[in-house]
Parts: structure tokens; C-alpha cells; sequence
């Protein structure tokens, strides 16, 4: 393919994307097809020689989209949003087209900066304080991880260096191995599931802090495991704090959390994946209330503020702290800025070497919404949100099962964990919308997420309406298996 070549089958790609976001509410949010569909519709092997792009173009359909899970369907209410808009796929194509790896200032000086500049931004847009920004000559700053994973592995990571270095000059005699098994970190027992695999990475125990009532952690509840646990020896390194837990939205109390993890000497990373983009809202923003405790704090742009996946925003006081455990400079990767004090070289912030130039999504997106249109759009996922909880109350055989804060509504049929997860069945086999479900303590609970760009108050009527059809069909099944079973 030459440059006319791509011109033309460039635009004829935009056309289709464009076509298939349009009317993406036709398609079918969730696909038909059985485990293995997929291999008997291609070729054992690569083809010989070259196929045209037709061949290729029509097989999109075909082959692909019969497998596809519609993400930005308006009927996708599944798992959290996974952002996504015409400014940041534009910057993608110019991501690719650019096609720099820039795990340095030199490998490219403009993926760096822009990207410094984009979390500085991003950072005053939530009202982070002063020294988790870069600025001109700050000791923090932000990065761009792959994910909120990844995000929590490199704290815990940088986390555990800092403390091994730390307890060494304390107590020389004991060996790095010695204190390696000591270590403890912690975590909600709602947090997300990556939080316990950073710790499986890293080599350390992790143990779950209980939250109450409203699946949050307290200041109590976390002293009170530090005291059993440096009782017995083990040293407490590493705290992730959750601000918008993955089953149901809730919020661990940092102001309460914070001045412990301080005084202790235990990093506290803060784990706000969706909620974070809400703090660009004034309303929401005391949510965040403590993070000037933590030691780093991450957000995903790409789940709720139109930045399409990955882009997933880091910030640490000290950048010292993560460039201290990660740094390592072979010959072929220096060069003569390096020591200036002026650049940033990124490859020291993040597991991979390489990195795309995902900044540009960022800075197209910031641009061409505003903070006050990307306010808007997460004001509306509030507002509907609110919109299914008010539909949910009104039907007395349903209730709600934690509080609705943001754009998540955890509720459930009244009646048994079988009841539920019989109604959830229903609901996706049918294919009109798309759930997932969770657990809190032992109650099995359906979570309806605001995810679509394009989702309106007329997609929240037609999925309760559905919902309660689908609930009334089941119920009047499970009364007359019932009335069977006593007759019996």
C-alpha cells in the first residue's frame, strides 16, 4: 500500500468508523456466537501473497464484528465505561502515523513534554495538590500507565525498594531477603482484584482491611491490622486505598487512612480508576479530600473522560521514589540531556521500555472539550444513573444495595442469591442490554453502569422496562415451581 493507496482506504476506514459509532445502537450489544467461532472462518496460515484491501475491508464484517462485545453501545451497562470520542481516535491515528517509541526525551522531546504538560493539567483540573505536580521545577509529576494495574504494581513496587532501603540503614543486619519476607501490604477487601496480583508480583504478603457498612475502610480498622501485624514482626509497607470500589462505587475514608500511613511510614497509594474523572467536577471533588496524605495517586481518563483505552494517569510527590527503584542506564539508551535536571525520561516510571506517544490523546481531547464539556458529559452519567435508581425504588419487588454516588447502581430483586443470578441470566441471554454482576459480603448483586458516550434517558427507560418484563416473567416461573414443589 502505497501513500495514494492509503489516502483513499484511510478515509474509506474513518467512513466506516464513523458509520459503525452512528449506528452502533442497531447492532447487537452482546455477540451470538459459541467459544472457537472464529478459527474455522480463516485460514490455517498466513497467506503466500499479498490480498487486496477489499478482501480484507469485507471480511471486517464477516469475521469480526459477529465476535464483538459493543463497548459504546447506549445498551452496554456492563463493568465501567470505557471512554472513547472522535478527537481522541483522531490522535490515535496520529499516535500511529508518528509511530515514535518514547521511553526517552531524546527518542522523541515532544512525546516526552506534551505529556508532562497534560498531567500538570490534568492534575490542576482535580485540584491535585502543588506537589504532585511537575511544574517548571517540582519533585513530583505525572505519567501515562497502560492501566490502573499497572499503576498499583509500580507504587507497590517503588513502595518496597524505598522500604527495604530504609529498614537496612535501621537495622544492618538484617539481609535483604530477611526483610523481604516481612513485608506487608494492604488493601479493601472491595478493592479490585489487580491489588492482590501487584502483591503476587512483588513478591510480598498482602492482607484484605475489613470495611463496614458501607464497604469503606476506616482508620480503626486499618490500625488495628498494623498493630497485630508489627506485633508478629512483619513490617507493614504499602497501603492502596480505593476511591470508587469496582462492585459498588464506595469510597475508603483517606482522611482517616492518610495520617496513619504517614506516621507509620507505609506508602498509600490512592486507586481512584473511575471515580477519579469525576473529581473534575466541583461537587464531587471532596471525594478526594486526603490525597494530599498519599504518596501516588492514579485515575483512567480512558474510562470516563472520553480518552479512549490506554491512558491511564499517575501522579507521585516524589519522582525520585519510582526513578530510585526502576533506573537503570545502559550506554545505548543515555544521552546528553539526561543529567540537565530539564528533561524526563519515562522508561524509569513504568514496567515496558517503550511507550506510545499516548499524550496527543490527552491534549486533543482537553482541547476540543473543555473542562466544561467533559463536566457536562459526567454530570449526565450522574444524572442517569440517579434516573435507574429512581426506577428501581418505585418497583417494591427490587431494592437498592449501596448508595448511588457517580454513574453506578448496585440493586437486586428481593428474594435469594438463585433468584438473582437467574434474573442476570435472563437479562443476557436476551441480548437487548448488557450486565455484569457482584458480590458484596454474600449477596449476590446486579451492577448497572453508566457506560456510553451516546447513552440518553430513553436507553435507561427501555433497559428498566426490559428488566422488569424479564422479572416478572421469572418470578411468576419461580412461584408456580414453587406451588409444584409443595403439592409434592
Amino acid at each position: 500500500m502505497d501513500a495514494a493507496e492509503f489516502r483513499k482506504r484511510g478515509k474509506e476506514m474513518v467512513d466506516y468508523i464513523a458509520d459503525y459509532l452512528e449506528k452502533i445502537e442497531k447492532r447487537q450489544v452482546f455477540p451470538d456466537v459459541e467459544p472457537g467461532y472464529l478459527r474455522p472462518l480463516i485460514p490455517d496460515c498466513a497467506p503466500q501473497d499479498p490480498e487486496s484491501f477489499e478482501d480484507v475491508f469485507k471480511d471486517i464484517e464477516k469475521i469480526i464484528m459477529p465476535g464483538v462485545t459493543h463497548w459504546h453501545s447506549p445498551y452496554f451497562f456492563a463493568y465501567f465505561p470505557a471512554a472513547s470520542s472522535f478527537p481522541a481516535l483522531l490522535a490515535d491515528m496520529l499516535c500511529g502515523g508518528i509511530g515514535c517509541v518514547g521511553f526517552s526525551w531524546a527518542a522523541s522531546p515532544a512525546c516526552t513534554e506534551l505529556e508532562t504538560v497534560m498531567l500538570d493539567w490534568l492534575g490542576k483540573m482535580i485540584n491535585l495538590p502543588e506537589e504532585f505536580l511537575a511544574g517548571k521545577d517540582g519533585q513530583g509529576g505525572g505519567v501515562i500507565q497502560g492501566s490502573a494495574s499497572e499503576a498499583t504494581l509500580i507504587s507497590l513496587l517503588a513502595a518496597r525498594t524505598k522500604t527495604i532501603r530504609r529498614v537496612q540503614l535501621e537495622k544492618p543486619e538484617l539481609t535483604e531477603a530477611d526483610i523481604m519476607g516481612r513485608l506487608v501490604a494492604y488493601a479493601s477487601d472491595q478493592a479490585h482484584s489487580s491489588v492482590e496480583r501487584a502483591a503476587l508480583i512483588g513478591g510480598v504478603k498482602i492482607k484484605n482491611v475489613s470495611s463496614d457498612d458501607t464497604f469503606s475502610v476506616c482508620g480503626s480498622a486499618l490500625k488495628k491490622v498494623l498493630d497485630e501485624d508489627k506485633a508478629s514482626g512483619l513490617i507493614p509497607f504499602f497501603f492502596c486505598a480505593t476511591l470508587g470500589t469496582t462492585p459498588c462505587c464506595s469510597f475508603d475514608k483517606l482522611l482517616e487512612l492518610g495520617p496513619i500511613c504517614n506516621k507509620e511510614n507505609i506508602w498509600m497509594h490512592i486507586d481512584a480508576a473511575y471515580a477519579g474523572s469525576a473529581f473534575i467536577c466541583p461537587e464531587f471533588r471532596h471525594l478526594l479530600n486526603g490525597v494530599e496524605f498519599a504518596d501516588s495517586f492514579n485515575f483512567n481518563p480512558h474510562k470516563w473522560l472520553l480518552v479512549n483505552f490506554d491512558c491511564s494517569a499517575m501522579w507521585v510527590k516524589k519522582r525520585s521514589d519510582l526513578t530510585g527503584a526502576f533506573k537503570l542506564e545502559p550506554l545505548y539508551l543515555q544521552h546528553h540531556h539526561q543529567e540537565s535536571g530539564l528533561v524526563t525520561d519515562y522508561r524509569h516510571w513504568q514496567i515496558p521500555l517503550g511507550r506510545r506517544f499516548r499524550s496527543l490523546k490527552l491534549w486533543f481531547v482537553l482541547r476540543m472539550y473543555g473542562v466544561t464539556g467533559l463536566q457536562e458529559h459526567i454530570r449526565k452519567h450522574v444524572r442517569l444513573s440517579h434516573q435507574f435508581e429512581h426506577l428501581v425504588l418505585q418497583d417494591e419487588r427490587f431494592e437498592i444495595c449501596a448508595e448511588v454516588v457517580l454513574g453506578l447502581v448496585c440493586f437486586r430483586l428481593k428474594g435469594s442469591n438463585e433468584l438473582n443470578k437467574a434474573l442476570l441470566k435472563s437479562i443476557n441471554e436476551a441480548k437487548k442490554i448488557h450486565l455484569v454482576p457482584c458480590h458484596l459480603r454474600e449477596t449476590f448483586v446486579l451492577r448497572f453502569a453508566i457506560c456510553s458516550r451516546t447513552v440518553e434517558s430513553t436507553h435507561i427507560k427501555f433497559a428498566w422496562q426490559h428488566i422488569s418484563q424479564l422479572a416478572t416473567a421469572l418470578l411468576k416461573t419461580w412461584e408456580q415451581n414453587h406451588h409444584q414443589q409443595l403439592q409434592q
